[in-house]
């Protein structure tokens, strides 16, 4: 305990004013090592790497994000730091969740849009994010992080959302992406996000009971069943009836309100249109985690010939036939993923994987290394270091296994015998 109020003193020796914040939603102060400026630098360079490696943008419509920026810049207009340079995307990705970076910078996946009902619960969702933003709840949490950790911050490996979909063809997302910074918030964090937030949509002039049937929501779907669909957006405080009556008793001293529910079902009407296309591709990936490929593969189709400009889709078809050694085939799909989202690094790792079976090297080289500038994976990190032994670059070889050992488990391991290899006499 001594060594740690003494690490704690060096700390805050060392921060000087900066490890003294005051908390710009409450007023109340809060230790911070991280000052705003670095925040805004912290956020817009993990915004990136933290799509892809959840599911990249969605694409099919693209209005659908250009709406929800607009709702989520009402509220942060109305923030207590409404300076932030906040952004607002909607990620490719069934788990009802939604996150913020230090520095304004928010997502919220496709699967918790099709959850809501109006633009009131919209506002709920992005208020609640906004206000971690706002009172600096990420920089608050990696101080924290930093003190339990005697001050060391450690990069490790992330596991992508949806880069495990089947055993066999996953993808290793290398680094710390958004996580660091948006994972277990503390209660008193997502209290102040449940209250501030609400305070927001009533600035905003929204219906704060929005709020309230959101919590609602919450707490029926996560009774009687697991809840790691919920593990971002209320990971440390999940979903309870003391939070929805505790929303309720603000909510109703401020009734009143818009919940502009037609403008939300227009921006919403591709995404529940295509409810039954998404299903067919969940159920594809569950056959296909059975190693049922050929119903995999039928069912993918049938997602395909319901929604042919959903990039997921292209990119399992292509997955199954490479799984099927029909990599031309393969390729052939994966082309289609690319086409339909050119910003998205998956299919880029698989496609290069397909070519490099076929003999395709120099093709093969160039899907990996575009992949791997959108995204670090170990998969493209190991076959770029196969691909560099072969031209002769060792260098450069070994540092591509260092990062796929990283990864750890079957690749990892073979990415240790081959650095091993380069480095005997």
């Amino acid at each position: 305990m001594k060594r740690l109020f003494a690490l704690i003193g060096c700390c805050i020796f060392a921060g000087g004013l900066m490890g003294c914040a005051v908390n710009p939603v409450t007023g109340k102060n809060q230790l911070s090592f991280v000052s705003p400026e670095q925040e805004v630098a912290i956020g817009a360079k993990n915004y990136e790497p933290s799509q892809q490696s959840q599911g990249g943008r969605y694409t099919v419509d693209p209005e659908l994000t250009v709406y929800v920026n607009q709702v989520g810049k009402k509220l942060a207009a109305v923030s207590d730091r409404p300076q932030l340079p906040y952004e607002f995307v909607v990620l490719n990705n069934d788990v009802p969740n939604a996150w913020a970076l230090p520095g304004g910078k928010m997502a919220i996946n496709r699967g918790l849009l099709v959850e809501l009902k109006d633009e009131a619960q919209l506002a709920a969702v992005l208020g609640h994010e906004i206000v971690h933003a706002a009172a600096r709840h990420g920089a608050s949490q990696q101080t924290q992080n930093i003190l339990i950790s005697t001050g060391v911050m450690v990069a490790g490996v992330a596991a992508s959302t949806q880069d495990s979909e089947y055993a066999g063809l996953a993808v290793g997302a290398l680094g710390v992406g958004a996580n660091a910074w948006m994972s277990k918030y503390s209660r008193s964090h997502e209290l102040e996000a449940d209250r501030y937030g609400i305070e927001y949509m009533i600035r905003a002039g929204y219906d704060p009971m929005g709020a309230v049937e959101l919590q609602e929501t919450f707490v029926k779907l996560s009774e009687g069943r697991q809840t790691n669909w919920l593990e971002g957006l209320f990971a440390s405080h999940p979903p309870s009836q003391e939070r929805v009556a505790a929303n309720r008793a603000f909510a109703q001293a401020h009734p009143g309100g818009v919940r502009n529910k037609a403008a939300f079902d227009k921006a919403m009407a591709q995404v529940r249109k295509d409810q039954a296309a998404y299903a067919n591709y969940t159920k594809a990936l569950e056959a296909a985690s059975q190693k049922n490929y050929t119903n995999a593969l039928s069912l993918v189709e049938n997602s395909i010939k319901q929604q042919p400009k959903e990039n997921l889709f292209w990119e399992l078809k292509g997955q199954l036939l490479l799984q099927q050694k029909k990599e031309k085939e393969a390729i052939a799909a994966l082309d289609k993923a690319v086409q339909a989202n050119p910003e998205f690094f998956r299919p880029y790792v698989y496609r290069g994987l397909a070519h490099k079976q076929l003999g395709n090297t120099a093709q093969a080289e160039k899907d990996l290394i575009a992949s791997h500038q959108r995204l670090p994976t170990q998969l493209a990190a190991y076959y770029l270091g196969e691909i560099a032994l072969g031209k002769g670059q060792r260098s450069a070889a070994a540092t591509y296994f260092e990062q796929a050992a990283q990864g750890g488990g079957e690749i990892g391991e073979a990415a240790k015998a081959q650095l091993a290899k380069l480095q005997s006499p």
